[in-house]
This record gives structure tokens, sequence and C-alpha cells, in this order.
């Protein structure tokens, strides 16, 4: 027991006094607000106590960092080892200019690069694809070949800077270019360190970048982390993530269940398909998570993704290596906590956010910047971004002591229930057979259909407050400069593609091509196939044609 059975008594004593007050008042202002809840809708008592933790054990729920059930962080050092990665998320217009903000962010003091690629290149298609007509380069960088790869790279140390990569249908193409670029490089494979976002279970749940069905799409994804294993020890080969799952409109509760669900399916998946040891996988599974603005709500999802992740890997998966266990995370501050409406706020807001995930225990962090809701962000919002995190690891105190929350009866209380309720959909899941099976029935994506029209009808009805959006709105103005992407980025990418594809060995290309349609019909890993082709300069397209030839194309059914 938390609490010794007096303690427990004389908490009673005091609960009772406090209430008989609390009525008290209540009676003299009737009006007064009675429920309170998150962001998320959970009930917020007005008060916790020893009593809220009775069942809590110290040494079985709690614990120390460092040792199972890491609920208070992996590392036994904590942020005074080292801090988090300050990993500002970049990529506009073309390579070059990608290239040009990566070396800016990095003289600033940025710690790891973080990749946003265009949508043409998210969904697998190159510049001069009739898809892609007016949208090379405008969301992110446009990157068709390894000679845009090469460029992107231009002076980065790639032995010594790890690089995040959110790209999902297309990951294996992409990586396979980070690894040519490596060895091209001089750079060992062994050597190079990131991350691929690469997790095809959430798009289909809810951000909606698609390519091929969902069982073909997690063979994929099975075929990096067997690749990675083996030769590329170092990079992080799936990212799984809840934070496009918590941007969709999804609770705190739905974001933590789908988000370790799905890494459980990849986790059978590779187990059944590759007869691989889990441990000899699962220390290089990472995760991330959105970073919202209910403070402790968020701090507390947190906490209690490590712990649900630690049990999961050694209870339900027979983990030995307690590497395994670990739950190692990037966090992004949420997108769609900003407002267009008095658009200065955004910085405040990031600043709450960000200081969650790290009392969270995060070990990677994204401040987003202020005008990312109106465009690419400007190199002095992003500058503002960084030193949002400059200044909490370097100025707050909040690094000097590791999960300087923990024993609170509110976020030991919280942190439990929400566990609680993430293992009730986790089961739910279960019964259905699985991740693959209930997205096919639309069961997560109508659960988080309901949860966003919840609170879209709670804002309508001022129950949740969005300042300068339902309260405290102004007329006036306030100018922020827009970073617009030229027209003439795209053109000038095209006939880059174009030179490429004149110049290349195109029966280099087919031979390679047709050495990952093999690979794709015969079930064998496709990745020293990837890293062939785009050294041969096979553009990411003609890859991914090649995957939508062999296993379909998918297309959403629209549940409603």
């Amino acid at each position: 027991m938390y609490f010794s059975d007096e303690t427990q008594r004389t908490s009673q004593k005091l609960s009772k006094k406090w209430q008989d007050k609390v009525q008290k008042s209540l009676k003299n202002n009737p009006d007064q607000k009675d429920r309170f809840s998150t962001v998320s809708d959970l009930d917020i008592k007005r008060l916790y106590t020893p009593e809220d933790l009775k069942d809590t054990n110290f040494a079985h729920d709690i614990g120390v960092p460092g040792e199972f059930p890491y609920l208070r962080g992996n590392q036994v050092t904590g942020y005074r080892g080292q801090y988090w990665t300050f990993r500002m998320f970049s990529g506009m217009g073309s390579a070059r200019d990608t290239n040009s903000r990566w070396h800016m962010l990095l003289r600033e003091g940025q710690t790891g690069l973080s990749t946003a690629f265009d949508f043409p290149t998210l969904m697998g298609y190159d510049s001069d694809s009739p898809k892609a007509l007016g949208e090379v380069g405008k969301c992110g960088v446009a990157i068709d070949t390894l000679e845009d790869f090469l460029v992107l790279m231009d002076g980065i140390p790639m032995d010594q800077v790890t690089t995040s990569m959110t790209i999902n249908p297309p990951a294996t193409v992409l990586w396979a270019m980070y690894c040519a670029a490596a060895e091209i490089k001089g750079v060992p494979l062994d050597k190079i360190g990131g991350t691929i976002q690469n997790d095809m279970l959430k798009e289909f749940i809810a951000q909606k970048t698609f390519m091929c069905p969902p069982e073909p799409s997690v063979k994929l994804i099975s075929d990096t982390i067997e690749f990675g294993t083996k030769y590329v020890p170092r990079w992080n080969t799936i990212s799984i993530s809840g934070y496009h799952i918590r941007e969709a409109g999804s609770t705190a509760v739905q974001e933590l269940a789908f988000t370790l669900r799905d890494g459980i399916e990849y986790v059978e998946d590779v187990i059944r398909r590759k007869k691989m040891n889990v441990d000899d996988f699962a220390p290089r599974l990472s995760f991330f998570f959105n970073s919202h603005i209910d403070f402790f709500e968020e701090i507390c999802k947190l906490r209690a993704a490590r712990r649900i992740w630690a049990k999961v890997m050694r209870d339900r998966f027979g983990a030995k290596n307690p590497r395994s266990m670990w739950m190692r995370f990037h966090t992004q501050t949420a997108g769609c906590s900003l407002t267009a409406q008095q658009p200065y706020n955004n910085i405040i807001r990031t600043t709450v956010e960000a200081l969650a995930a790290v009392l969270g225990q995060t070990q990677s962090l994204h401040t987003n910047s202020l005008d990312e809701v109106l465009c690419l962000p400007s190199e002095q919002a992003v500058e503002i971004a960084l030193r949002t995190q400059q200044i909490l690891a370097e100025e707050t105190g909040v690094a000097n002591t590791i999960d300087p929350l923990a024993g609170s009866y509110f976020i030991e209380s919280l942190t439990n229930e929400m566990e609680e309720k993430a293992w009730e959909y986790i089961e739910k899941i279960d019964a259905l057979g699985g991740m693959v099976a209930a997205i096919e029935r639309g069961f997560p994506q109508m659960e988080i259909a309901e949860a966003a029209y919840r609170f879209q009808r709670q804002l309508d009805a001022r129950e949740k407050i969005m300042v300068g959006v339902n309260k405290y709105v102004t007329n006036s103005q306030h100018a922020v400069p827009l970073v617009e992407i030229d027209e003439q980025v795209g053109e000038e990418q095209i006939k880059r593609l174009r030179e490429v594809r004149r110049k290349r060995d195109n029966h280099a290309v087919k031979k390679s091509l047709d050495d990952i349609r093999t690979a794709c019909k015969t079930g064998a890993n496709v990745m020293p196939f990837c890293i062939e082709a785009v050294k041969n300069l096979a553009t990411q397209q003609e890859i991914c044609d090649v995957y939508r030839e062999v296993y379909g194309e998918y297309r959403d059914p629209g549940l409603y």
C-alpha cells in the first residue's frame, strides 16, 4: 500500500470535514460550476487525497527511473545525463532550401534533424506526375531521386547527427536513399542513426496518406525492421505514431490506446512473418506522441504509456532485455491547438505543451512555430520555437530532477485512470481480431470521429474554451509574415528530374525495378533491392508504382 492505514484514516476524516464545507459553499453559490474535465473530457475531482491511491503499491506501480515498469523514465539519470533531443520539424521547397534551413537550425543549437516532405513525396509520386500539380515543395521538401537526397544531406555529418523522416507509404524508398547517400559519403550503415516514421496503421486510422492495402503495407514495415536489425542497428525503423491520431480529434486515452495497440500489431507481424526473437528488434521500436494543451492530462498520458508498454513487452511477448521494455518516444506540441486567430497566443500554448512533454520525460521534442497554422514556419518563428526548448532546458530547472510530479495524489490517480481506460480499448481491439481487423471494421475511425464531434460541440457551447476563438475575441488583426513557396520551385524540380532520367542507365533502372517486383511477389525483403534501385537513380514513384502494381491500391471506404 502506498500510504499506511493511519494515513488513510486521517485522510478520510479530513476529507469529510472538507466535503461538508464544500456543500455549504455550494448552497451559498448555487450557480457555481460543478463539473470540471480535461480536454479529453475525463472527469476531474475537486480534490485528490491518499484515498485515491489506496490500491497503489509504490515498488510495483511507481518505482524509480530506469527500472520496471519505467513509469518514471527509462534513463536512471534522467535529463541530468543528457537533455532531450531538440528536433525541429523542417522541410520546404527544394532540397537546397531545406538543407539551408537545417544548417541554420544546427547553428542555433538544434541537436537532431527532422524532415517534412511535400505531399507528392508523401504519396509516392514524382514531381512531374499530374497528381503533383501545384503541390511540389509546398508543404515540405520535394524528393524524387537520390540526387535530390544528396543535396538535402550536403554538409550534414551523417555519422554524428540523427535524422528523423516523416514518411509512411514510401518509407522503404526514402530510407533506401538515406542509406545510399551515407554509403556514397563514406559512412557505413552501422554508423548512421535516425528514424523513419513508417507507421501505416495510423494512416488508415487518421492521417490518410495511403498507397497499398493494410496487409502488404505492414509487410513492408516488417521488411524495414528486419533489415535495420541486421544492417543498420542504430536506426529506429518505425515511429509508432499517436500524434496524427490526436490531430484527427481523438481523446488522450484513444491516442494512448490506439498507438500502443498499433505497436502490438507490428511486433506480432515481425515475429510471425520474420520469425525473429522479440529482443532482437524491440529495442529499436520508437513512438511519437502529441502533447496537447491540457497540462496534467498530457503528463499522465506519457507516464502511463511507458508503464503499459513495459507490461506488454514483458507479459505479452516475453521480452527479457530491459531495452525491449523501454518506450522511447518523440513528442510534438499539438498542431490542432494552434489558432489562426491571435496567432501570437500560439507561443504560450506551445510553451505549456512543451513543458508537459518534458515533465512526461520525452526523449525528443519538436515545438511548433506560432505561424504553422497559416503557412510554413518563418526563420524567426522557428527560432522562437527552438528557444522555447532551450529556455526550458537551461533556465527553468525542470531538468534538475527526474519525474518531479511523481507521488502527487492527482498525477498518480490520473495516470492510473488513463492506463485502465487504455487497457479497455486494447482488450476491445484484441477481441475484434487485432488492429488491422479493427480498422477494416472502422472501429478506431468511428471512435475518433465521435470524440472530435463531442469536442466541437463543447467548443460551440463554450463548455471548453479556446482563447481568441470562442472567448476574448477581438476584431484587431495581428500581422504575421507569410512564407510562400514560389511556383518556380516546382518548375526547377521537374527540370532536374527530367535531366536525371535523361542521363541515367535506364536498362539498370529496369533491372532494379524488376528485382523489386520479384521480391514483392515472392515475399522477400525489398530493402536491398530498393537501395540498389535508388543508386541506379530510379525515382521514388517508379518504385512505388511497382508496389501499387503488385499489392494494389487502397481506397478509403469513407465510414460515416
